[in-house]
């Protein structure tokens, strides 16, 4: 299991970390022609090269100062008001001038938002450190929270990130691992605004097409990282040869979605799509290309009388781990789904406090509030703290996974 979910980490650009920016977009695959210019910005002292020209990779600017230090300039893709998930991917390639060993200087520079993401820095992609808190200092400039970096220079360019890259050709990766179980069916559901491919999976291993359906969604925002990270486990916990998961995929088809939002991720934005729109608040309006493949995703469901939606789970990140729910007084089919199934998943993790928070806004645009007021069945946004340590979010989805389909086994059948 842990094997697998490393390899699902694994990151398109760790390919091309030695390589020109060239080699990167042979790594990533040819898209639609972009809507507009995503943010891109380099500079370069004697010691090193800071460049954004990967997926993922945004600034609005860089600017060398002094022999030591660059100054990164941060800003949202659309003028606040907009969530403050701040964004940072670059990367740093050692100069000429450079010595092992040596140190430069990074500032973090926001123009909205202020710095969220602690520091995490890799030579290949796929192994990521915390930077040490020696190595960073926070200061506020005209109330917003800002960042100075320490990073040691060595022989290879250095990633460093907010959180963890999963670019969408990691995600394709993933995609075609997966694919390989003989309970998976990979299928296009469509394309985001840019062209690219939205993927889904299909698990089952019912003879014929099952009655009840859950859905998992995941990456309406780009930087949730640990949101993605919990679904992967909770994905890789379905296909497992425990035996809960067997007799689950006998019985129940799982579509999953894991990226609905390639373009914000590959621009490295911080939270919305191409259009301007947080895609987690166009859910009714269905304004959007990405959401509106959703929104055909679940109809067919509902105009099939063969199927039936029994429960939909989209994955997000926020500072803490939650689990947004509707509450207990929300009559839904199944009924009394969403405490059995966080009462298991309490069970499974001793020491650890399943935090609930029950609402319902059915004014709401959100995935949550829209597929249960459109019907009926439990919904839940799974959220993973950004700085949730990583085995526990591998453990995390893990038994929630396992929770989820103990209760839905235990389920009367529709």
């Amino acid at each position: 299991m842990k094997a697998m979910i490393r390899h699902a980490l694994i990151v398109s650009v760790a390919a091309a970390v030695l390589g020109p920016p060239a080699a990167l977009a042979a790594v990533t695959g040819a898209a639609a022609a972009p809507v507009a210019a995503a943010q891109k910005a380099g500079c370069a002292n004697r010691r090193v090269q800071l460049d954004t020209d990967f997926p993922t990779g945004a600034a609005a600017r860089c600017d060398a100062v002094g022999k030591r230090e660059l100054v990164v300039t941060l800003a949202p893709e659309d003028a606040p008001p907009i969530n403050c998930s701040a964004w940072y991917a670059f990367r740093l390639t050692p100069q000429g001038g450079a010595k092992r060993g040596q140190r430069v200087t990074i500032t973090l520079n926001y123009t909205a938002c202020g710095h969220r993401y602690w520091p995490k820095v890799s030579e290949d992609g796929v192994r990521w450190t915390r930077l040490s808190a020696k190595d960073v200092t926070l200061f506020e400039n005209q109330g917003i929270k800002q960042a100075r970096l320490r990073i040691r220079i060595g022989e290879r360019p250095l990633f460093v990130a907010g959180q963890e890259i999963i670019a969408p050709s990691t995600n394709d990766q993933w995609l075609a691992e997966k694919s390989r179980h003989p309970d998976v069916s990979r299928t296009v559901l469509g394309q985001s605004a840019e062209g690219r491919t939205i993927d889904q999976l299909t698990i089952t291993s019912a003879r014929t097409p099952p009655r009840e359906q859950v859905v998992l969604l995941g990456r309406q925002h780009p930087p949730e990282i640990t949101g993605a990270q919990a679904m992967l486990a909770f994905v890789d916990t379905i296909l497992s040869d425990d035996p809960i998961a067997i007799a689950y995929r006998a019985r129940f088809s799982t579509i999953v979605v894991p990226m609905l939002n390639p373009d914000g991720v590959a621009r490295g934005h911080w939270r919305h799509a191409t259009g301007g729109l947080d895609l987690n608040r166009d859910w009714g309006p269905f304004t959007q290309p990405e959401t509106r493949l959703m929104q055909s995703l679940l109809q067919r469901i509902a105009d099939d009388p063969a199927r039936t939606l029994r429960l939909f789970l989209d994955f997000h990140s926020t500072h803490k781990d939650v689990v947004y729910t509707l509450p207990d007084t929300k009559v839904s089919d199944p009924p009394g789904f969403t405490a059995n199934w966080l009462a298991r998943y309490q069970d499974r993790m001793p020491g650890y406090r399943v935090e609930r928070d029950a609402s319902h806004n059915p004014g709401l645009p959100t995935a949550k509030s829209w597929v249960y007021e459109a019907y009926r069945v439990p919904t839940a946004t799974f959220e993973i703290g950004d700085e949730t340590d990583r085995a526990r979010i591998a453990e995390i989805g893990r038994e929630a996974a396992l929770a989820m389909m103990e209760t839905m086994l235990a389920t009367p059948a529709p």
